[in-house]
């Protein structure tokens, strides 16, 4: 299901980069290390007709993946923003032929081309979600909880937040804090839907121990091995009964094809910062929907911003299993935009309002910048 329906041309004034810190409720811990504040860019794209925003999902050091703020910032100034701004006017759809030539930094992209879609939407009044293809109003709304100090701190925090109503649980694991974790979980809750993510902390060796987890029950094992694994992640499937979802392997609407081919994943984690932008997350949708391959929206502890985008993303008809599009207070105290994402019933409300349908909260934007610069025509 393409773009229905082209997005407005824009004349682009320039854009605004911003880094922001903010301080995560409570430290967020996963295989790759922990985190206490969140660091991301904040883009905002300046046109005549008004202004449209993004987010560059990256993080402060390259663990996740190879990209990490400092990085895109400069690529975004040297690079990608004089792409954007040489024609005289653009249409977000342009925006990934424009930027192609540029290899990889895929979440500096995604941001520029969400700033980019939010201001053409709002110049037309159209809401994110109608453009993506969304065919609900509201998301079932899943969290994800990091490593705890031991498993019976994590049954603790979990209760809490099925208590709060989410529908889904997503646990962390690496290597030595894995089946005990899941056990304690499961026997503490039953059958509620639980899944694991390994964020690439195993190697095929580890097989034995993963088909371990088979006994669980488990939604899914998200991301088991190494990003660049595909043929050993095909493997690892053939030997589990537990469903294999890909996420840092997922890179490209080819990516996922290649991985479906190989019989890599059963299940796909789209996150749209991590595959280039809004509209390759949407051809990767469409592929997996078409393929009869269940995807669901994964999450980079985004801001008001990307997480108002991801619940528009997660209400495309594919995204049959409950995301990572949690409340922004899940994470932070005080988001930037006006009206923070809340839990409704298990729920995210998608926003209807024009472009991302959120605004921009300018005190709790300025209180949380530590470096600005401005990039005009």
């Amino acid at each position: 299901m393409p773009i229905a329906r082209a997005a407005a041309s824009i004349a682009l004034d320039g854009f605004e980069l911003r880094v922001v810190h903010l301080p995560l409720v409570s430290p967020f811990t996963t295989s790759f290390g922990t985190e206490t504040v969140r660091e991301a860019i904040i883009v905002r794209a300046l046109t005549a007709d008004g202004d449209g925003w993004g987010e560059m999902v990256t993080s402060s050091s390259p663990l996740y993946s190879s990209e990490y703020t400092q990085g895109a910032w400069d690529v975004a100034q040297r690079f990608l923003v004089p792409a954007l701004l040489e024609p005289a006017r653009l249409a977000p759809e342009e925006v990934p032929g424009l930027l192609e030539p540029i290899v990889g930094h895929r979440m500096a992209k995604a941001g520029l081309e969400l700033a980019v879609i939010d201001a053409a939407l709002r110049s037309e009044g159209r809401p994110l979600g109608e453009y993506l293809g969304a065919s609900v109003d509201r998301v079932p709304s899943g969290v994800s909880v990091g490593i705890q100090r031991d498993p019976a701190e994590l049954v603790e925090l979990v209760r809490g937040y099925l208590d709060a109503g989410y529908v889904r649980i997503k646990i962390k694991i690496k290597p030595g804090r894995d089946l005990a974790e899941t056990a304690a979980v499961r026997d503490a809750f039953g059958t509620i839907p639980l899944q694991v993510d390994a964020n690439s902390a195993y190697t095929l060796d580890d097989a034995d121990l993963l088909a371990e987890l088979d006994r669980f029950d488990l939604l899914l094992i998200e991301q088991p091995l190494q990003e660049d694994d595909i043929v050993d992640h095909a493997t690892l499937a053939a030997r589990l009964r537990t469903p294999v979802c890909l996420d840092e392997s997922i890179t490209s609407a080819k990516a996922a094809a290649d991985a479906l081919t190989l019989g890599a994943a059963s299940v796909i984690n789209i996150k749209a910062g991590r595959v280039g932008g809004y509209l390759e997350a949407v051809r990767i949708h469409d592929l997996c929907r078409d393929a009869g391959v269940p995807v669901w929206c994964g999450g980079m502890l985004e801001t008001g911003i990307g997480r108002a985008a991801n619940a528009a993303l997660a209400a495309l008809p594919g995204f049959t299993l409950p995301g990572d599009v949690s409340a922004s207070d899940r994470f932070y105290m005080r988001d930037i935009v006006t009206e923070p994402a809340v839990l409704e019933d298990g729920h995210i409300a998608v926003p209807t309002g024009p472009g991302l349908g959120v605004e921009i909260d300018p005190d709790a934007l300025d209180a949380a910048t530590v470096e600005r610069v401005e990039l005009r025509r």
